[in-house]
């Protein structure tokens, strides 16, 4: 990029990094990606997908079994049965996940007692007050099985912590009963140990279906013997959705207490799980951020950031299948801000800077606020086509670095803005004298510019505007017309102040030449597409009249439109404009699509009664539906009209026609007055619209109306969108339709053409 032109304001890339990593980091504290992260895990479980060991085996007490043996808690000499034969068919061990901490009848327990002592190798259920690292603030009541049972067997714990899903994605290692560590159900399955209360990630890819199950009544019944239990870990529990005990296994759907215990202990079986967190994630996230933020390619820097982002969500697949597990959605998180913010700088980059020079173009004056305050200057090489089009190809950037060269002497320091055309701005303080710099710069153009061996003469002209409560838009087309001016009375600069200077003479002859200018095709309309914020599209266009007069250049609208009006000579002009955009919504219509054109109503037509008549005619000349078109009219002309002109609105909403209030908020608005006017939608006037992003005052008021006009039943436009993060307010807002530079500024009649069907192309792709 040229030494002279301008970076866009942007945070440092150090101070980008930094509130990255402080967001990773919150972001990680509060597990808000947990949701996700588990989804991931889930998903690439899925590769690699393995059957559990064999070694264990459950048996539940399921419906069957409440259905056979009566309700449950069963007598415990039945328990007793059950665990004896169990060991009758050779298990290797028996676990018991069933709550036996309380007392019953006393030749219940005896008997129940003799059945474990006899079995031998039993292992109850315990219950800890903390299991795993997160439990310290979980209340559970502890304890283990009554003395005479413990004094039978071992303990093994079956509480564990789960989550929002009911899912346990971390099983305890150990925990304490009274003064006893007792190991996890999982881990004394498993036969191994762990640090004390704390806990380990679950191999949720092992098959839960794959887990043999058999019924507690068919064990009882000796149906399942030896062959199916001999050499087994045998795992007893409930596994009836009437006793509650149930849970989710991610990737597999609902299943019971028992099941989460086993898969635990084919986790442990096939090694010791090593939970790396999500730190490990987050710095490795944080260097490859730094290291995009070091590559000046955009594509290669995307490119790096895409690949990170795929690697950590895809890449934990072969550490998961070896028992690794570290959580990546921290920084999944941090890198996709930082792409984010990237993409962001070189989608306002594309859009703010001239792709030739690399300059910023003039849409990144218009959105300099530090310019407000500041006089513009305007440059306009008034041959830069001609000279163009005798360059050597690819050689028209250092025609323009020569005539930067020149704009920039006695201020090397001086920021310049292109645009189309041989078309250059800066700002300057407005309390320095400017005439004898920019007269030593128009000498400067004398000298001829040589690019690719060829002498180029150049020709400039300046203008200069030193400021007004204007935007800075108008005020930057000021600053050219002034140029322009100087350049036609052979000057070599010339000052434009709007509020000061008037062209007694040109006022006097423009309304004469209005009509004329008609007949010639001098007058032609513009179309500035509306956005329906709700689905993205373009369902509408406003026709604007453009005057070309062939000397002066553009006319401003506001200048004849205004004078028409005053004057009482707005009739043709509204005519034509109608008459053109009828003919132009039609078109429009037949290609597909509901497509609405909004022309602008002078109040004094209001007071024409053959206006409702040629308006009927001309829609059904051209075939256009009535309600595809909008007539708006200033919220002043609709608060005076009284008597003929509410009955004139009245019949063309008779017609179908519909009304739209412009410019709403600049009269003197009141509920009665919204009730009066028979309009289908209200159009905010630019003034508050575009100060919303900055002004309390004017989000309010904007607000407000949208409620206001929406619980009348009424849509709302909000007009003068010139930023993006307006029209994000205006989404927010529930802000019906939008129109303004941001969605595209006023075009001829193919070029919208063109751009609907390049949207209808990107909507179907």
């Amino acid at each position: 990029m040229p030494k002279h032109a301008k970076k866009l304001k942007q945070m440092p890339d150090w101070k980008l990094l930094l509130w990255t990593a402080i967001a990773g980091l919150v972001f990680g504290l509060i597990q808000f990606g947990q949701v996700a992260e588990d989804a991931f895990r889930v998903g690439r479980n899925g590769f690699h997908k393995h059957s559990a060991s064999g070694d264990i085996a459950l048996v539940l007490i399921d419906d069957r079994s409440l259905h056979e043996a009566g309700n449950w808690p069963w007598p415990r000499s039945r328990d007793g049965l059950l665990i004896e034969r169990i060991a009758a068919a050779k298990a290797e061990s028996v676990f018991v996940d069933i709550n036996l901490s309380f007392p019953s009848e006393a030749a219940q327990d005896k008997a129940l007692a003799a059945s474990i002592e006899k079995a031998g190798n039993v292992t109850l259920f315990a219950r800890s007050s903390r299991v795993g690292a997160d439990a310290s603030t979980r209340k559970v009541q502890g304890g283990g099985p009554l003395p005479m049972f413990a004094a039978r067997s071992k303990m093994a714990l079956a509480n564990f912590d789960y989550n929002y899903q009911n899912a346990a994605w971390n099983l305890p290692w150990n925990g304490k009963v009274g003064n006893q560590v007792v190991p996890s159900f999982a881990a004394a399955l498993a036969g191994k140990a762990g640090p004390f209360e704390a806990s380990f990630p679950v191999d949720y890819s092992t098959d839960i279906d794959s887990i043999p199950i058999y019924s507690a009544m068919d064990v009882i019944d000796g149906r399942v013997g030896a062959e199916k239990l001999g050499g087994k870990q045998v795992l007893v529990g409930t596994g009836s959705e009437i006793l509650n005990d149930n849970f989710f296994v991610p990737g597999y759907g609902r299943a019971f207490g028992v099941q989460i215990h086993a898969l635990g202990a084919e986790t442990l079986k096939a090694g010791v799980p090593l939970n790396l967190g999500w730190i490990p994630g987050l710095l490795v996230a944080l260097a490859v951020a730094a290291l995009a933020l070091s590559i000046k390619r955009p594509v290669l820097r995307t490119t790096i950031l895409l690949v990170a982002i795929a690697t950590l969500l895809a890449g934990p697949t072969p550490l998961e299948a070896n028992l690794i597990f570290a959580d990546v959605m921290p920084a999944v998180f941090a890198l996709l801000i930082v792409s984010s913010v990237l993409g962001w700088r070189r989608y306002r980059q594309r859009g703010l800077v001239n792709l030739i020079s690399n300059l910023p173009n003039l849409g990144a004056l218009r959105s300099d606020r530090d310019a407000r305050k500041k006089a513009i200057v305007a440059a306009r090489i008034l041959n830069y086509e001609e000279a163009v089009a005798t360059l050597p190809p690819n050689s028209e950037r250092q025609l323009i670095e020569q005539i930067v060269g020149r704009l920039t002497v006695g201020a090397p320091r001086r920021i310049l803005y292109q645009g189309d055309a041989g078309m250059f701005a800066w700002v300057e303080d407005p309390e320095q004298p400017f005439g004898n710099h920019l007269d030593a710069l128009h000498a400067l153009f004398r000298n001829p510019a040589r690019v690719g061996g060829l002498s180029i003469d150049l020709s400039v002209a300046f203008g200069v505007e030193v400021g007004s409560g204007r935007s800075i838009a108008s005020r930057l087309a000021s600053a050219f017309v002034a140029a322009d001016e100087a350049a036609h009375d052979g000057l070599k600069w010339k000052h434009h102040n709007p509020e000061t200077l008037e062209d007694a003479s040109w006022k006097l002859s423009m309304l004469s030449q209005l009509d004329e200018a008609i007949d010639r095709g001098e007058v032609w309309v513009a179309f500035q597409p509306k956005l329906e914020l709700a689905t993205r599209r373009i369902v509408g266009a406003e026709a604007l009249a453009r005057w070309t007069h062939p000397e002066k250049g553009p006319i401003a609208a506001t200048e004849f439109v205004a004078a028409a009006e005053a004057h009482n000579r707005i009739g043709k002009l509204t005519d034509f404009v109608l008459a053109t955009a009828v003919a132009a919504g039609a078109q429009l219509n037949k290609r597909g699509g509901d497509f609405d054109i909004a022309v602008n109503l002078s109040a004094r037509l209001l007071s024409d009664k053959g206006f409702t008549l040629r308006l009927s005619a001309l829609l059904a000349r051209h075939g256009l539906a009535p309600q595809r078109l909008i007539l708006e009219l200033t919220e002043t002309a609709a608060l005076a009209g009284t008597g003929e002109e509410l009955d004139m609105i009245a019949r063309l909403r008779d017609l179908g026609v519909r009304i739209s209030i412009d410019d709403y908020g600049t009269g003197q608005s009141t509920l009665e007055y919204l009730k009066k006017i028979p309009a289908s939608e209200i159009k905010i006037d630019q003034s508050f619209v575009k100060g919303i992003a900055d002004n309390r005052s004017d989000r309010l008021m904007v607000q407000s109306t949208i409620g206001l006009a929406h619980s009348l039943g009424r849509k709302v436009v909000a007009e003068g969108v010139e930023q993006r993060e307006v029209l994000d307010l205006l989404v927010e807002m529930n802000c019906d339709v939008a129109q303004g530079f941001v969605i595209g500024r006023p075009m001829s009649l193919d070029s919208l053409i063109r751009r609907l069907a390049t949207d209808r192309r990107r909507s179907a792709a």
